[in-house]
């Protein structure tokens, strides 16, 4: 089955192009986003990890781990590693995980339990549906997760977004809006009395049907 969103993140020990790690010790006190790929070598994926290499920066300013992860071998990762750059002009510096055989795809749901074969006799189409993200927060529950076609790149922006939105309403006692923006207005959880709310909201906010209310945060 795949994961659910609030269940704590499968753990897993993996080789990586930065050495062998165990997950939940790499997530450690930290936001994490782990970006799956079917295949090494395939356009769409190259150009997804030059995307991720180059937004690097933005994640590190969010305190986001990014890792990784596509079936085939840690030594094809570090071959492919120089296609990305070629293709971005970024170095990818953080981990891709090897899941030659499977283990991590079938843990978290990503391909059918039944597949089978190593990674070096399995096309991409044949691992097609390992086009996840997801994103892991410290406590290491899973707080997102987005599943694309082969045919779409992903885009980091909204997962950007998305991050934005998740710290956020971590924190605060708000959910955000269609199309939020880090910065623009937030709505005030249906389970914060009007009392309670003048508490965490002495600015005060705006009332645009009795359980919308509308609250600026900055």
């Amino acid at each position: 089955m795949t994961v659910q969103l609030g269940e704590i993140a499968p753990d897993f020990e993996a080789d990586t192009t930065e050495g062998r790690i165990r997950f939940h010790d790499y997530i450690e006190g930290s936001w994490a986003m782990m970006v799956s790929h079917p295949k090494d070598f395939t356009p769409v994926c190259t150009t997804e990890l030059g995307s991720m290499a180059v937004k690097k920066p933005e994640f590190d300013k969010r305190g986001v781990k990014m890792i990784g992860i596509s079936v085939d071998s840690v030594d094809d990762h570090l071959r492919w590693k120089q296609d990305i750059k070629d293709v971005s002009g970024s170095e990818v510096s953080y981990p891709m995980i090897g899941d030659k055989d499977l283990t991590v795809a079938k843990l978290y749901g990503m391909i059918h339990p039944n597949a089978s074969g190593n990674a070096s006799t399995r096309t991409a189409a044949d691992n097609a549906t390992v086009r996840n993200v997801y994103i892991i927060g410290p406590d290491k529950r899973i707080k997102m997760t987005m599943t694309y076609p082969m045919s779409t790149g992903r885009n980091f922006d909204e997962i950007l977004r998305v991050i934005d939105s998740l710290q956020l309403t971590a924190t605060k006692s708000v959910a955000t809006p269609a199309n939020w923006k880090q910065g623009e207005d937030a709505i005030i959880l249906g389970s914060v009395s009007d009392d309670a709310a003048k508490e965490k909201f002495p600015q005060g906010w705006k009332v645009v049907k009795p359980y919308l209310r509308v609250v600026k945060l900055s």
